[in-house]
């Protein structure tokens, strides 16, 4: 199934675009600048019921491999005080509507570079204090087809791309091609075509990174590859019942296989040893179960929908991929596969945004609670052994939380601004002390808020101090077709150094 607009060539006035980046920066610092009069003026405010910056009680780290998948620890800022550092816009979207939209797949940030996958490229920009500079340009040769959240600790990472063929063909639409490349520069590292995957589309093509290897899945076949020359390690070709569905990366591998037909599809987890493929333990899910998401792969946790296509419950498992705790998400909102607007593009069982898991927890956003004059919305930390509830974290009337990532052994949270309440900020919580510490203070360009701060319409990454925020759909404003639209925004501290 082909996907997507061609590539689209840069028509857009230059003084137009620079207009509109102009109005977007004056509403940010002028936001900002606020922010930085409240600190100066009662900094205790914002950190209300947070305690004192930490000293002794900070996420550990350690030092990891080149190939081994990233694990960032973050350090706290000197001022959380935020400044505009990135503003990208996207042009020529005159003909990519709603219906039609510019798919923008893909966002990956170092400590020197933001990249951002559109259409058949990869771009990446500079980080830089309000600036809006093209590092490098990656053309791909076809559509984004698959992306992972994976990235090696010395800044690499894959996507599976979709070739021209001719309309008609029996290979139309298909997505056959790997590429590994590295963030910081640009470079295309290696390019491999994917064997048997005449099946492989962008609706059910998931790939992911474990340590040393690029794997992908697609229902009829996987394949692995090494990180080092895209040497292909192992293949399967499905003939049984059960199909590789999709993997879940990062620390270990895991792989979800969807066995039989519907209605009486099965589901089985089993973990991989990642350079054989060899199994060393098989999970059976319960039957009944509609579908399987796999949001961490060490610890093993599982989320299913029992009996519905909405998350249900979280399951933990062992090192032996027996059950350890089942927990019910009843009230809560797990947004697995809810990108795209349910539509399963690019690689959807990796992706729960309203789920974060830690060594020990789970943590997970309730559903939007519109009846308290309180908070919106809250984070529980549950414990993935004994299944119980081990900390909250409250959002804010009218200022929504959400999960990010780990931090060593603290969560980073997202918390949405709302006009004159309270910048938007992200702050890092530890459950066990319940200690909040900010990171960040800013605002978003009020016209884009909604849209960049939704997870299951934007990337929200923080990484090396920054916050980034990346649409995914990319479509042209009604009332001014021919301007160009906000692609993705990057915040850092302000005494951050570059």
């Amino acid at each position: 199934m082909s996907f997507g607009p061609p590539p689209s060539i840069y028509t857009e006035s230059t003084l137009a675009a620079d207009q509109a980046r102009a109005r977007r920066r004056r509403r940010v610092f002028g936001v900002v600048a606020a922010v930085a009069v409240v600190l100066c003026a009662g900094g205790a405010l914002m950190w209300s019921g947070s305690g004192d910056r930490p000293s002794d009680d900070k996420p550990s780290a350690t030092r990891q491999a080149p190939d081994d998948i990233r694990e960032t620890t973050e350090k706290v800022p000197s001022s959380p005080e935020g400044r505009l550092m990135i503003e990208h816009d996207e042009e020529n979207l005159s003909k990519s509507t709603d219906a039609n939209p510019r798919y923008a797949p893909g966002t990956w940030a170092t400590d020197k570079i933001l990249a951002k996958g559109v259409a058949t490229r990869i771009e990446g920009y500079n980080i830089a204090l309000d600036a809006d500079e093209m590092a490098w340009t990656l053309k791909l040769g076809g559509h984004i087809c698959a992306t992972s959240r994976h990235v090696t600790a010395d800044g690499r990472t894959a996507v599976v791309i979709q070739p021209p063929q001719p309309k008609g063909s029996e290979k139309d639409g298909v997505c056959d091609q790997v590429v590994f490349f590295d963030l910081n520069t640009g470079k295309k590292l290696w390019q491999k075509k994917m064997p048997a995957a005449n099946t492989a589309y962008v609706t059910n093509t998931n790939l992911t990174l474990t340590k040393g290897v690029v794997a992908v899945a697609w229902g009829r076949g996987s394949v692995a590859y090494d990180m080092k020359n895209g040497t292909q390690l192992w293949n399967s070709t499905t003939t049984s019942k059960c199909e590789d569905k999709a993997f879940a990366g990062g620390r270990a591998l895991l792989a979800l296989l969807s066995c039989g037909e519907l209605p009486d599809t099965t589901y089985q987890v089993q973990k991989l040893e990642p350079r054989t493929g060899k199994v060393q333990w098989t999970h059976r899910v319960a039957s009944g179960v509609q579908t399987v998401y796999l949001p961490s792969s060490d610890p093993p946790v599982l989320a299913v929908a029992a009996g519905d296509s909405v998350v249900t419950d979280l399951i933990s498992l062992d090192g032996e991929g027996k059950n350890v705790a089942t927990i019910s998400l009843t009230g809560y909102d797990a947004k697995c596969g809810a990108r795209y607007f349910a539509l399963s593009y690019f690689g959807t069982f990796e992706n729960c945004d309203g789920v974060v898991v830690g060594r020990t927890q789970a943590y997970v956003m309730s559903k939007e609670d519109l009846g308290t004059e309180q908070v919106d919305d809250w984070i529980i930390a549950f414990d993935l052994k004994s299944g119980k509830t081990a900390g909250k974290f409250d959002g804010r009337d009218l200022q929504m939380v959400y999960p990010l990532r780990m931090n060593g052994d603290e969560l980073l949270i997202y918390r949405r601004g709302s006009g004159n309440i309270g910048p938007a900020a992200v702050v890092s919580w530890n459950p066990r002390t319940d200690k909040e510490t900010p990171y960040l203070f800013f605002t978003l360009p009020e016209d884009d808020e909604f849209k960049l701060s939704d997870p299951e319409q934007s990337d929200i990454i923080f990484e090396k101090g920054r916050v980034f925020f990346a649409k995914r759909e990319l479509v042209r404003d009604d009332e001014y077709p021919t301007d160009s639209v906000l692609m993705a925004i990057g915040i850092g501290p302000a005494g951050l150094k570059h």
